[in-house]
């Protein structure tokens, strides 16, 4: 395995992705899109999820494809920001065709940041908006941190952010991730300094400082150290791509061995309020069948894109003046 050209979820061909965001709000949406209809499942191991139109994504649906996945913050507000992207689409012409009548396919995810020290005292629901905005940003170019859907996540010491990373398989085949990181767990060892997924990183991607040399680092809850309210709102949510051409059941083997990445990067992970949740797509541009091997090559080489996209979220977490926690660079200053 190589990583791809940007270490970027959009390495892998077919796959756009726009952001959002509303600094005053402190919550923004990542909207992820293709050039094509996508084969898309996911997988739920969080508590507490919140969900738009995932039960069409389980292999025993009739929905083959979907146009654009949606991960948001606002809690349940912000589910309407797939009513944005879904109006976008319609506009378009994109969708599940049945007779004249077009249905956009828009599943998406939210994460809890609704006690992050923005404004939340709106009149009209923002999200619908920031959708549409996200929609329309969508590009091969993507930033990472404090951007979009991550503009104001949390983890339980440090903000979390926006991440992404790729690789290229021997055979040609691309794979990413794309993750919204607000976890009740931490990402860091004690003293926020060292990142739990360091024996995944490569080429300095999250500041090249290798593990903590220090044993015993996960035993002490971390949740005990979190703001108020705080452990009581939280999830990750990713998406994760390839270009391998996957049936339904394939993208859902996929997504569950994606969640691996999370148990190596978030300590701990999958608590009963988080709404830990993996979206996985196929853009079907590498045409040749897959063999078993490959899938499994597939499954372990996404999970560790998972892996080290969610240390590059805090890594790259910019501070402002209204934070409640401070940013991976704030603590690290030498």
């Amino acid at each position: 395995m190589k990583l791809g050209r940007h270490n970027l979820i959009t390495d892998v061909p077919g796959i756009l992705v726009g952001n959002s965001h509303d600094i005053t709000l402190k919550s923004g949406v990542t909207v992820v899109l293709s050039d094509k209809p996508m084969t898309a499942s996911c997988f739920v191991m969080g508590g507490a999820p919140g969900t738009r139109d995932i039960d069409l994504l389980e292999p025993d649906k009739s929905v083959a494809k979907i146009n654009a996945v949606v991960l948001s913050g606002g809690s349940a507000y912000g589910l309407d920001a797939c009513t944005g992207v879904t109006s976008r689409l319609r506009t378009l012409e994109c969708g599940f065709r049945v007779g004249d009548a077009i249905v956009p396919i828009v599943p998406g995810a939210i994460i809890f940041d609704l006690l992050n020290g923005g404004q939340k005292d709106w009149k009209a629901n923002p999200y619908p908006e920031l959708g549409e905005q996200a929609f329309d940003n969508a590009s091969s170019n993507l930033s990472l941190g404090s951007v979009g859907a991550g503009t104001g996540a949390l983890t339980a010491t440090l903000k979390g952010g926006l991440g992404s990373a790729s690789f290229i398989l021997n055979n040609g085949i691309s794979v990413g991730a794309l993750v919204v990181v607000n976890s009740i767990g931490a990402v860091t060892t004690p003293g926020e300094k060292y990142f739990w997924a360091a024996p995944f990183e490569i080429n300095d991607e999250f500041g090249g400082l290798g593990p903590d040399p220090r044993s015993a680092l996960g035993l002490e809850f971390v949740g005990k150290k979190m703001l108020p309210n705080q452990a009581h709102c939280k999830t990750t949510i990713a998406t994760v791509a390839t270009d391998a051409t996957l049936t339904k059941a394939m993208a859902k083997r996929v997504a569950t061995s994606a969640h691996d990445g999370f148990a190596r990067a978030i300590v701990p992970s999958h608590m009963p309020n988080d709404g830990d949740l993996v979206f996985s797509l196929s853009t079907d541009h590498h045409q040749t069948p897959i063999t078993e091997n490959e899938l499994q090559e597939i499954c372990h080489a996404t999970a560790i894109c998972v892996t080290r996209a969610i240390a590059r979220a805090i890594y790259c977490a910019k501070p402002n003046q209204t934070d409640l926690l401070p940013a991976w660079c704030q603590v690290n200053l030498e």
